[in-house]
């Protein structure tokens, strides 16, 4: 086998290495009642059970038939949350934020399909709320502090907006009231400030903390190239922990002493919960799993409240989809260290930040991220023509010493030794590089990964239109050859069936078609293996990337459109006159004798 064989066979393979599809679905687990935070926790690991009165009747009943959440809303008295991007209410029940929608988001794309909800309340099938209180430390027990079930009074405010904040009060009857203010901007960033002011005669000494609890398994997409679970910064330390590894996780490995700038929540595809200390504070930074509740708390250093005195405790709550624009003027204007990194980046991020970088700033030139990936493909070709031209000129020359080598081969017999010094010296002599070809798509594989990350984990290609039938350039292809894309009566296989692996769209037979008109740029090789490999591969690529998303088809048709034209204009700037047609109807032969 020779080394343009060599050279093809490991550009294969290389290429089927990008191809990895590997889903998982994990079902949601029961739930049962949040634990307390990381102060509540006796020496040997045990969790102390803080609030019995959450562990009622009513609350057992909910937990084998979970309510709907309008239901188990209506349960408690609540305060309206109403801004641009997030509508939902707050419990007075724990003061706890436990009900909360995107406006800008829905479930799917049909008409009236319900937004995209983030938390739900206790009761509800997956509970998923945030609670923010205070720890006894010195002067107080737990029963005179407010826990997740105490009744709150709204002091002030009417409902929870940009423009009007809400204030609750806990009086607990003996020398200490409480009180929670609660303001939210125009994203998706709560404020907290929790007050406590001490009538007694004496000082105390508190901590404050915030939680986030997810009752039961949360729902996984369990695709391996997206991170589900706890992230968290500690210290410009970045830290990715899998719902799956929680059960395991140790007291030691679950808490980092923070001692500047941090924060921690629950990263799924698209959305995000993350409790935000104020930068510059030190705290405790906690994940654990416990009575199949996944939970995230920060808890900060004691405070004091003197007597007649009071102390205030700011933080911050950002629950919303990790929109990149949203996620980096946090980062930039309110100096929270690294928060863009809440995004799953993954290994190549080096790439992938860029590239989404430059398709943000496409798509808000064009107006259509569709147009926008096209944008981002010329602008790649360009940066790598100068690789691509010393490629195809090598290959180009490689084309003309074909004759020379069959000779060489002609010559050596089975002397195979004999053959490679031969070849060496030809190319040597020729200035030819017969390993130029494979670096181009050495270059696209990183690319090609970086960009399917791209449009698999950014929420801005989630729904986003290109043109026509693709209305969601993070999906694949919605037509189908099992209806003549649209022409006969009856609907196409749904994507999770295994038809729709076969019965592809009509993108994915544009992609075979383009790798296939670029390979007619040459004769067919009369090598049986080259041969066989060069007929089959643009088929086999066809069917495997056809459950793909769209937008990442169009890239590589983009890609393989554009190649084919630089392949074209550069191998006839070297006297060589491609003859595409003939090559297609097999009247042209390689160069052999």
């Amino acid at each position: 086998m020779d080394d343009q064989n060599k050279n093809l066979i490991l550009a294969t393979a290389l290429s089927f290495l990008v191809i990895l599809v590997w889903f998982v679905l994990f079902p949601p687990a029961d739930v049962q009642e949040a634990a307390a935070p990381d102060e509540i926790v006796a020496a040997d690991g045990t969790i102390l059970q803080v609030d019995a009165d959450t562990q009622s009747e009513e609350l057992a009943a909910s937990l084998l038939a979970p309510q709907s959440v309008e239901d188990a809303v209506g349960e408690t008295e609540r305060v309206e949350i109403d801004s641009p991007d997030l509508t939902g209410s707050l419990s007075l029940t724990g003061g706890r934020i436990d009900d909360l929608s995107l406006k800008g988001y829905n479930q799917t794309l049909e008409e009236g399909s319900e937004l995209v909800r983030l938390l739900a309340p206790i009761g509800t099938e997956a509970p998923y709320y945030a609670l923010h209180g205070w720890v006894p430390a010195v002067g107080a027990t737990a029963d005179q502090v407010p826990g997740a079930s105490t009744e709150w009074q709204l002091e002030s405010g009417t409902s929870l907006t940009p423009e009007s904040d809400i204030t609750l009060l806990w009086d607990n009857n003996a020398g200490l009231v409480f009180r929670k203010t609660f303001s939210v901007d125009e994203d998706y960033l709560f404020t907290v400030t929790q007050s406590v002011e001490n009538t007694t005669g004496a000082d105390i000494a508190l901590r404050p903390y915030g939680l986030v609890a997810r009752h039961g398994e949360p729902y996984q997409i369990g695709f391996f190239i997206q991170h589900e679970g706890v992230v968290r910064m500690s210290d410009g330390s970045m830290e990715e922990i899998n719902y799956d590894d929680m059960p395991d996780l140790s007291t030691e490995e679950g808490r980092v002493e923070v001692e500047e700038n941090g924060w921690i929540g629950f990263s799924d595809q698209y959305w995000m919960t993350a409790l935000i200390p104020t930068p510059g504070r030190e705290f405790r930074s906690t994940a654990r799993f416990a009575n199949d509740i996944y939970q995230v708390e920060t808890v900060y250093p004691v405070v004091t409240v003197p007597a007649g005195g009071s102390v205030n405790a700011n933080s911050q709550f950002f629950a919303g989809a990790q929109e990149w624009d949203v996620i980096r003027s946090y980062q930039n204007d309110l100096g929270i260290d690294r928060f863009l990194d809440s995004i799953d980046w993954g290994w190549f991020f080096f790439l992938t930040k860029p590239i989404f970088a430059v398709l943000h700033w496409l798509n808000g030139l064009i107006g259509n991220m569709g147009w926008a990936i096209i944008g981002l493909t010329l602008i790649i070709k360009a940066l790598l023509l100068p690789l691509a031209y010393k490629s195809f000129v090598s290959m180009a020359k490689m084309r003309e010493l074909q004759p020379q080598m069959e000779k060489l081969k002609e010559a050596a017999g089975d002397d195979r030794e004999k053959l490679q010094k031969g070849m060496m010296e030809l190319y040597k002599t020729n200035k030819v590089n017969p390993a130029s070809g494979c670096l181009p798509i050495l270059m696209q594989i990183p690319i090609f990964f970086s960009l399917y990350k791209v449009i698999f984990v950014t929420i801005e290609l989630r729904h986003a239109p290109w043109l026509g039938w693709i209305n969601d350039l993070s999906a694949p292809d919605p037509s189908s050859l099992f209806n003549l894309f649209g022409l006969l009566p009856w609907d196409a296989p749904a994507p999770e069936s295994f038809l729709s692996l076969i019965f592809i769209g009509i993108m994915p037979i544009i992609l075979g078609i383009s790798m296939w008109m670029q390979q007619k740029l040459n004769p067919a090789p009369t090598e049986p293996t080259q041969k066989m490999i060069i007929a089959w591969m643009p088929w086999i690529f066809m069917f495997m990337l056809g459950s793909f998303a769209s937008g990442l088809v169009l890239y590589w048709i983009a890609n393989n459109t554009i190649t084919f034209t630089q392949q074209y204009l550069i191998m006839r700037s070297q006297g060589v006159k491609p003859d595409v047609f003939g090559n297609i109807l097999g009247r042209n032969k390689p160069d052999a004798k």
